[in-house]
């Protein structure tokens, strides 16, 4: 019996030691990285020189550190190991392999809301779009620093200058940023009649505007986000677009100028930001609008929830909801579902206006595989490609709420129901392409195409 208890305290023992295993992390080599400047990955990782982490979550550590690298859209690969010196000692060895980060691109883009609607409704009209040259540098100065410099004309006459640092201190917690644009435009999308938009077109100018932004960021931690932006702004439609549309502007006035400001919190822990596999994320804006006779206010929550069953499989859920606050009817404010971020697969063709609105989507992917394609052009930077296929089958939930609804527009006040199947392709660059099959409760089927590349 005394044998036994002693055995038992032995085991006690080392089951106690096993479990509070620690190991220091003694170096943190990092090779690949040319131009990014080695304190902003160090500023991706869950540990630095000197920590102390659980043995039995080093290589959880090391996996959430190889998702954080690769999320700063950087680098098209990252891989995070550990080597043990001994027992409780370990060296960190990151390699990356960075992305090109100068993209002096022709600019080619539709103006509608997606390209379903622009390729059948507008029948894929050169004249709805803007083209022109999109000068990007990301990683300006290796700190994960972007410029923009674009000179887009077409449809919309724009000229655009932003500039964005995510850190300016020590800490690097603290970034800012600023922005320029100017446009003009000679259609005017100036009201919603049946649940879709209807346009004004001329040969003289219709629109034109200015805004210019200034911001400053705060990341406290690894996940969490915090954003404050100032702007100034003016609009003004010529004689012919007020008369055309004398409520198109929140001032029921030919021009309006404005102050506003935003604040934002984002919360986000994914596996991989463009395409979530695992992980969630929070979502939520303030935005306020200064402006004599129409002041304005929007509030807009997002949750997305991303959850694994194995290797394979993986279950998306995402509910997004904005409120808004209206002086007056004018149509611009009211505009709600199907613009940003508020989509719902399957309603492509219709948009729906009102004071608040709100979406709930549910999905199941299934992988169905990797393609990897050896690339003949640049072997030495970037020698393949892989893409990956996932099958989904979805859902979408919807709900408008119009105080006043206009034009017979009926989806408005109603619940929104669609679903559907679809083909999701993703590749570098953050490109995720969307082929989708769906169905909603007016009966309308459809094939839509969602997505792009990220330069």
């Amino acid at each position: 019996m005394f044998k036994s208890y002693v055995l038992f305290f032995f085991l006690s023992i080392a089951f106690a030691v096993s479990a509070q295993a620690q190991i220091t992390i003694r170096s943190i080599t990092i090779t690949g990285n040319n131009k990014t400047k080695s304190y902003i990955i160090q500023r991706e990782l869950p540990y630095q020189i000197g920590s102390v982490v659980p043995a039995d979550s080093l290589e959880a550590y090391n996996t959430l550190a190889q998702h954080q690298i690769f999320n700063t859209s950087l680098f098209n690969e990252a891989k995070v190991e550990s080597i043990m010196v001994d027992s409780v000692t370990a060296d960190v060895l990151i390699q990356v392999r960075e992305r090109w980060y100068l993209f002096p691109l022709p600019y080619f883009r539709w103006v509608d809301r997606n390209f379903s609607q622009w390729w059948n409704q507008q029948n894929r009209s050169l004249d709805r779009v803007n083209y022109g040259v999109n000068f990007r540098q990301s990683n300006f100065s290796g700190n994960n620093d972007r410029l923009v410099i674009g000179l887009i004309t077409g449809y919309t006459h724009q000229a655009i200058l932003r500039y964005q640092i995510p850190f300016i201190d020590k800490k690097l917690q603290w970034g800012i940023g600023a922005g320029l644009q100017y446009y003009t435009q000679k259609e005017i999308n100036y009201a919603t009649i049946a649940d879709k938009q209807v346009f004004y077109k001329s040969d003289r100018n219709l629109r034109e505007g200015f805004r210019a932004n200034v911001n400053l960021s705060y990341r406290p931690n690894l996940f969490e986000r915090f954003n404050f932006q100032l702007g100034l702004g003016e609009e003004q439609i010529s004689e012919e677009a007020f008369v055309k549309a004398p409520s198109l502007l929140p001032t029921f006035n030919k021009s309006m100028r404005y102050a506003d400001f935003t604040v934002g919190y984002v919360k986000m822990k994914f596996d991989y930001n463009a395409y979530p596999t695992k992980g969630s994320s929070t979502d939520f804006a303030w935005y306020q609008r200064f402006t004599k006779y129409a002041p304005f206010s929007s509030f807009q929550f997002r949750k997305i929830w991303a959850h694994p069953l194995n290797k394979n499989n993986f279950i998306y859920t995402e509910s997004n909801s904005q409120i808004k606050i209206l002086a007056n009817q004018n149509y611009l404010d009211q505009r709600l579902l199907g613009y940003g971020g508020l989509q719902m697969s399957g309603l492509e063709y219709y948009v729906v206006d009102g004071n608040a609105a709100s979406v709930g989507k549910l999905a199941f992917h299934h992988k169905l595989g990797t393609i990897t394609l050896r690339n003949p052009v640049t072997k030495t930077f970037l020698p393949e490609v892989k893409y990956h296929f996932w099958l989904k089958l979805y859902t979408n939930f919807g709900y408008v709420y119009s105080e006043k609804p206009l034009n017979a527009n009926k989806l408005s006040n109603t619940l929104l129901r669609t679903a559907g199947i679809g083909l999701d392709i993703i590749s570098i660059y953050d490109f995720v392409l969307k082929v989708d099959y769906s169905v909603n409760q007016l009966g309308d089927k459809g094939l839509y195409l969602h997505g792009g590349i990220n330069f």
